[in-house]
């Protein structure tokens, strides 16, 4: 499957969790998607918001250039902790 990117550079926070927690509402359970921020909030905000709705983070890392880039896989796959639809479900 292939990953979705989803661009917040040259935005600061809470843009960056809103684009992705709209590109999240918007894919199918299971879809991978890749948010790239350079707010260095982000490090810290996007997985927080992530552990609050059972949005797997699978991984982080801040490039050379200073752009982070987490990629996340969507709930709702019936993997272990899926939460879509559950009381940690992304609100629509």
């Amino acid at each position: 499957m292939s990953v979705r990117e989803v661009d917040a550079v040259g935005t600061l926070c809470p843009v960056p969790v809103h684009l992705l927690a709209r590109a999240v509402r918007r894919s199918p359970p299971g879809a991978r998607l890749a948010l790239l921020a350079d707010d260095p909030l982000a490090a810290v905000d996007v997985p927080a918001w992530c552990h609050r709705h059972g949005v797997a983070v699978e991984d982080a890392s801040t490039g050379a250039d200073g752009v982070l880039r987490v990629r996340v896989r969507v709930p709702g796959d019936g993997a272990p902790g899926d939460q879509r639809g559950g009381a940690g479900a992304v609100a629509r």
